[in-house]
């Protein structure tokens, strides 16, 4: 059974009145992995659906982006589209879907594991790339997204370096690109070019489960950090 079946059937269980959110609760209380999986589903859905409201309006950009980012086949966009529609109507805010993901990978009164704050970074990745669908960085969107990454316990660094990469016209310290502080010494500001190259690859993406649609995505995360190595290493070297 497919994981868009179950989502289906979880829909239609829906008692009158009740939210989107309470589907997501009764998945995430199973002990089954596909049914989380479900609840992981929905969830991220929710997430987008609301990014995608959080300017004022959903644009068709932001929905066709939703689907390629998130790699909605088009044999379940009816599916998906009715998650998508229940998430903008329904009275939970952003926020508390964005506790649900983190609930998921980061138990209270535990530090995020290297694997898990990936995939939470891909995620918000996807929220970016979302937000600058319609080709404008709404401030309630970077409202949105600063508050998703903190409930993520992703830090202030990691959220500039992401906005530097995604915003045109966003300060692009290049420190901040890397992720590394501007007293880093040179080894460890190359260290860290390296190894964000590295995370960059197609095959680094894929393994990290990134949608195959999003892997194109690399390209320009490449170029931004390889010309931030090529300023910082300019400026170090005159």
């Amino acid at each position: 059974m497919s994981i868009w079946i179950r989502i289906a059937d979880a829909l239609s269980a829906l008692a009158a009145g009740e939210g989107l959110s309470v589907v997501f609760d009764r998945l995430r209380g199973v002990q089954s992995t596909p049914e989380k999986s479900v609840a992981f589903t929905i969830a991220v859905i929710a997430l987008g659906a609301k990014m995608a409201k959080a300017d004022g309006e959903v644009s068709r950009h932001e929905v066709a982006t939703f689907r390629r980012i998130f790699a909605i086949p088009d044999e379940e966009a009816a599916n998906a589209a009715r998650v998508f529609n229940l998430a903008r109507q329904d009275v939970a805010g952003f926020d508390a879907y964005a506790r649900k993901v983190a609930a998921m990978f980061r138990p209270e009164g535990q530090a995020l594991c290297a694997d898990d704050r990936n995939v939470l970074i891909d995620l918000l990745e996807g929220l970016f790339h979302i937000a600058m669908a319609d080709g404008d960085f709404h401030p309630a969107e970077d409202a949105f997204l600063r508050e998703v990454a903190r409930i993520f316990g992703l830090d202030d660094r990691c959220y500039a370096t992401m906005r530097a990469r995604f915003v045109e016209g966003a300060p692009r310290d290049p420190y901040d690109v890397l992720g590394v502080t501007p007293d880093a010494p040179m080894p460890a500001v190359r260290a860290a070019w390296r190894q964000a190259v590295k995370d960059s690859h197609p095959d680094a993406m894929i393994a990290r489960g990134v949608p195959a649609e999003a892997v194109k995505l690399a390209e320009r995360r490449l170029i931004a950090i390889n010309a931030a190595w090529d300023e910082i290493s300019g400026q170090r070297a005159a």
